[in-house]
């Protein structure tokens, strides 16, 4: 019997000798790589075996000779994709993690395949490989490219083909596991997941090379994945850390990295669209905004190459997409709660839909928004009537505003100036909010210009004053200090569960 060393079959990096299982598209690769004159996009999330099928079915068809195989993340192969379309009988050319090359780039590549697909080259194509819907950023900046190209999207392995995985390699290794179906169902659907945690489990167990006489192997799954997800915290954690608490860490907001971060982890495909993820949890819109609209969110990433590394997103499309097997596994198995205070957050179970509801007269407008934008910046939720102009067009006015001084505030801050019992609108808005004094949700901020006897009611609640003859920006700041105290104060008394909170 020829020895074989574990590493050979359940193999962590590489194509599989062994272990190599056709993905159900790999039949549609060989189709698009046999059809002259058009090129290729395939894209999936990490870990599933694009780039092993391309290979492999290069290989089928003994295409090897004609290949060039070049990575978006090297810096000798992007000057050489700068430069392949003024190239002729380029052959067969893949470009791996193409996704990350900048749109001036992907439109040139673009423009190119447009090329080869209208001149029907026999021998000339590109083979472009992404992650999940890489593809429509270059449908983006070349729509015509469409009916000229073959898009090929690989989903989530079904569980068989991950049995199918392991079943190769107990028979190259002559073992078999006690617990393949926890295996599988640990993997979701990664070859990549599967490998490694095999690789792992044969290792723990001393099996490191073939047996002479078929051997069971019996051992805890729970025990390898609690080895396996020690080994990734010590690469993973400060990544997911620096993600989750952007560019500094505000312990009383409402956390939107954090919150994307999660949800990621809970996505099939590995990837999340921001306006569809907004339009699931309202609750969030606000702070969500906040990093994408001015943004904080691609400097983020953009920045920080330890976070590229597991994390890519397009700006464009607004696409936020998992780059690594590894850490989406890492992720996915995080105690959440335990995670979000361990980086600093004060409590992450929201029960309305703003922190704060502004309201006031439209003289006083300058610290309205003074309050607004430092509340914001602190990832705190508050309505403010200019950050939803878009969403109140065509709307009653009324109808949409009753609500949120009524109910789907947690806090409201009335501005009480002189010209606030003189306008309509303010009218209006205390007509629904008037009643929540006595739940302890109104904030007064008495100006003082207002006459004695003004609002002598609202004295009886704790609320703050605003000096009209001082400097406004450092009042807004003390303000602001204080309202974001308070909310840090109902994020302490809440339960710090993020599935409560998603």
């Amino acid at each position: 019997m020829n020895k074989i060393n574990l590493e050979d079959v359940f193999k962590k990096s590489g194509i599989p000798t062994y272990t190599f299982v056709k993905p159900l598209e790999y039949n549609n690769i060989i189709v698009a790589l046999r059809t002259k004159g058009r090129c290729i996009v395939v894209e999936g999330p990490s870990g599933i075996g694009k780039t092993t099928c391309i290979q492999k079915a290069i290989e089928e068809l003994y295409l090897n000779n004609t290949v060039c195989k070049l990575s978006a993340r090297k810096s000798e192969d992007r000057e050489f994709i700068q430069i392949l379309p003024e190239m002729k009988n380029i052959g067969i050319v893949v470009v791996d993690d193409f996704h990350i090359l900048p749109d001036n780039l992907k439109s040139s590549i673009a423009d190119y395949m447009k090329v080869l697909a209208d001149e029907e080259r026999e021998n000339d194509k590109i083979i472009l490989i992404g992650i999940n819907k890489a593809g429509d950023s270059l449908i983006r900046l070349a729509s015509d490219l469409n009916n000229r190209i073959d898009t090929i999207r690989f989903e989530q392995n079904p569980d068989e083909k991950i049995e199918n995985l392991i079943i190769k390699g107990e028979s190259a290794l002559n073992i078999e596991f006690n617990n393949k179906n926890e295996i599988v169902e640990l993997s979701k659907g990664s070859f990549h997941i599967a490998q490694y945690l095999c690789s792992e489990i044969c290792t723990f167990s001393g099996q490191l090379e073939n047996s002479t006489v078929k051997k069971s192997i019996e051992i805890s799954l729970e025990v390898i994945k609690q080895k396996v997800l020690d080994e990734f915290s010590r690469t993973f954690y400060n990544k997911a850390k620096s993600f989750s608490t952007g560019t500094r860490l505000r312990r009383e907001g409402r956390a939107p990295y954090l919150h994307l971060l999660f949800w990621l982890s809970k996505s099939v495909d590995w990837t999340i669209q921001l306006d569809d993820i907004m339009r699931v949890y309202p609750e969030h819109k606000i702070s969500i905004t906040q990093i994408a609209d001015k943004g904080h969110l691609e400097a983020l990433i953009n920045d920080d190459q330890t976070i590229q590394d597991v994390i890519h997103y397009d700006a464009n499309s607004r696409i936020l997409t998992i780059e690594d097997p590894k850490f989406m596994f890492y992720i996915r198995n995080l105690l959440w709660s335990k995670f979000a205070k361990q980086i600093g957050y004060v409590g992450l179970s929201f029960n309305s839909k703003y922190d704060f509801a502004l309201s006031f007269a439209g003289e006083n407008r300058n610290l309205a928004e003074k309050i607004n934008n430092i509340l914001l910046e602190n990832h705190i939720s508050v309505f403010y009537d200019k950050n939803e102009q878009s969403r109140i067009l065509a709307e009653n006015v009324e109808d949409y505003l009753a609500p949120i001084y009524s109910t789907e505030a947690r806090f409201i801050i009335p501005l009480l100036s002189t010209h606030f019992p003189r306008k309509i609108w303010t009218k209006f808005e205390s007509n629904n909010f008037k009643q929540r004094f006595s739940d302890n949700s109104i904030i007064p901020i008495w100006f003082s210009d207002c006459p004695v006897g003004m609002f002598d009611e609202s004295l009886k609640y704790g609320g703050l004053s605003y000096d009209t003859s001082d400097n406004i920006d450092n009042q807004a700041s003390l303000i602001t200090s204080e309202l974001i105290k308070k909310i840090s104060e109902e994020r302490l008394n809440a339960p710090t569960i993020i599935d409560e909170a998603v």
